[in-house]
Parts: structure tokens; C-alpha cells; sequence
């Protein structure tokens, strides 16, 4: 199964630098990617559209479907809670009050992922942090709490929005909070690149504790697994990926909540098979969707727009067949 996804991912990488207003034969794209491995030159336009634009925009595609959906698997597995997303802890809200903000100041382009993801990793520590000021620790005070966070962190976007006086900056904010990969290069990619491999790296290395963690909190301790230390690993990861996503890729939602139900159709609930599944069909789905967004009409496409018009009603076909297993 992981091979025929590899080589169905592979021939939609291929596909995307292909695909476009300026359309190239595949097996040009594979003599430029070929040349410029054994570094012989490259015609200039080629450089230019297939490595400086494409390139970059596919594998930032790739790394926020994989860190979304293995973010929502991991999240699902953990609360055991098929309907959980990976915004649990309200992560896009706190990123997108961080871009608002940057882009409210003013800040150049290339700071407003570093204010996205701040705010994102602020929105996570005060969610976690105010359980901890009520003394309840239980599943239910960390949801609401992140409920709370996210009113507070949407009501300061709205008054922003509100204050913007120049239209640059309001159709900046909305645009941005849609989720797009317009403006990726390479410089995002090698500051959010560690990050992603690091947390899919432990996620996957603690998969199998997960399995145990999923039966409940009485048989995994009777194994011996340390929960409390095993869910706040599996929550700081999960939310570090997802925060590193919508730093450099807006908010972009329903594939933390549906590409793992459509790993578990193909695999089952094994998080040792579902995670690595999970991130090759979440990279494989936006990257699809990325494309469309591109080459569908003669200008950009939020991916938020796409992304609802197919995952909607992916999901309510789940709930049609899952029905009471599900809720």
C-alpha cells in the first residue's frame, strides 16, 4: 500500500511541475531536474518557472498535507476522538492573530510566518496553560480551553481587521486567512523543513505507544506506559506541526480531520501503518488541490475554498456509513 502511494504521489509531483500557464513536457522537467542534480546548465526560463516556482511550492504542498494530517491523526488517537482536528488547542487561531498583526504593522513578507508561528505556539501554551491555573487537567478543561483562547485570539483579528484603513492590508489578511502557497520560497522551506521532520520523526517512533494509549488509560497503565508524559509528547508535536504549516501556509482546514479517516479505510486504526499513510495522502490531497488552485481559472484560488467543496462532503459521506460507530 505505502508503494502504490509513492508512485501515485510521485506522478502527481510530476504532474504539478508540469502543470500551468506555462505547460512542460514531463520528460523535460525529468532531463532538468536530472541536469541540475549533475550540475550541467539549464535553459533560463526553466530555472526560473520549474525550480524558483514550482519546485518550492510543491514540496511546501507536500510538508503541510503531511504535517496537517499525521497532526490530526496523532490528535484523534490521542483524546480518542475521531471528530477531533488538529486545531484542537486553537494553533490556526493564535497564527492567524500573529499574521494579522505582522501584516497590520506592516512587517516585510518574510516576517510574517516568524509572527504566525509564534502565535500559534503562544495560542497552544496559554490553551495548556489555563487547566493548569483551574487545577482541572481533564480532556474536556483543555477543549474548552482552547475554545475560550480562540474567541479572544478572533476577537483581536476582527478589530484589526476593523482598523485597517488601507485595502492592501485588509484583502492581505483575508486572503491570508483562506491559506495559500503563492508566495513560498526556499528560505521558508529551510527554516520549517527541521521542524516537520523532527515531529513526524517522534511521531512516529511513539506510534506504537499510541495503539496502547488508544485502549484507554486504565490498560495502558497497566503496561506501563506513563500516560500524562506519553499525551503531552504526542500534543507538543502535533501542535508544533501544525503550527509550522499554518505559519507558511495560512489556515487551511478539514484535512487534519479527514485525510485520517481515510487512512484508517485503508489501513485500520494501527497508528504504525496510519500516521506514515496519513502524511503520504494528506501531502498527495494538497498537493492535488494546490494544482487546481493554480491552473483551474486565470487567477489564484484560496485552497480554504477547495479544500471545504471536497472535504464536506467526503466527511458527511463518512458520517452517512459510519453513522453511530463514528459519534
Amino acid at each position: 500500500m505505502l508503494l502504490a502511494i509513492g508512485i501515485t504521489l510521485f506522478l502527481f509531483v510530476l504532474a504539478a511541475l508540469t502543470m500551468g500557464r506555462y505547460s512542460m513536457n514531463p520528460f523535460d522537467v525529468l532531463r532538468a531536474i536530472h541536469a541540475r542534480v549533475t550540475d550541467i546548465p539549464t535553459n533560463d526560463s526553466m530555472e526560473v518557472i520549474l525550480f524558483r516556482i514550482r519546485l518550492p511550492r510543491v514540496i511546501a504542498s507536500l510538508l503541510v498535507g503531511a504535517a496537517l494530517s499525521m497532526s490530526g491523526a496523532v490528535y484523534q488517537s490521542t483524546f480518542r476522538n475521531p471528530l477531533i482536528s488538529p486545531d484542537l488547542l486553537r494553533v490556526s487561531s493564535g497564527a492567524s492573530m500573529g499574521a494579522v498583526v505582522a501584516i497590520f504593522w506592516g512587517a516585510s513578507f518574510q516576517a510574517i510566518p516568524v509572527f504566525a508561528f509564534a502565535g500559534g505556539i503562544m495560542a497552544v501554551l496559554l490553551a495548556t496553560s489555563l487547566p493548569k491555573i483551574l487545577r482541572n487537567s481533564s480532556n474536556m478543561m483543555l477543549v474548552l480551553s482552547g475554545i475560550v483562547i480562540s474567541g479572544f485570539m478572533s476577537s483581536v483579528v476582527g478589530v484589526m481587521m476593523m482598523l485597517s484603513r488601507e485595502q492592501d492590508q485588509l484583502s492581505a489578511i483575508v486572503f491570508w486567512q483562506m491559506g495559500s502557497l503563492t508566495r513560498i520560497n526556499y528560505s521558508q522551506l529551510v527554516v520549517v523543513t527541521p521542524i516537520f521532520l523532527a515531529c513526524i520523526t517522534i511521531m512516529i517512533l511513539i506510534s506504537w505507544r499510541l495503539n496502547i494509549l488508544s485502549f484507554g488509560e486504565q490498560e495502558a497503565l497497566s503496561v506501563g506506559v506513563n500516560i500524562k508524559r506519553l499525551r503531552w509528547i504526542a500534543i507538543a508535536c502535533a501542535s508544533l506541526l501544525t503550527a509550522s504549516a499554518v505559519s507558511i501556509s495560512g489556515t487551511i482546514g478539514w484535512i487534519g480531520l479527514v485525510i485520517p479517516h481515510f487512512g484508517r479505510l485503508l489501513c485500520g486504526s494501527d497508528n504504525t501503518k496510519l500516521l506514515p499513510i496519513s502524511a503520504l495522502l494528506g501531502g498527495a490531497f494538497l498537493l492535488v488541490i494546490d494544482t487546481i488552485a493554480r491552473v483551474a481559472t486565470t487567477f489564484e484560488l484560496p485552497l480554504s475554498i477547495l479544500v471545504g467543496l471536497i472535504g464536506a462532503p467526503f466527511f458527511a459521506w463518512l458520517l452517512h456509513r459510519h453513522k453511530v460507530k463514528i459519534i
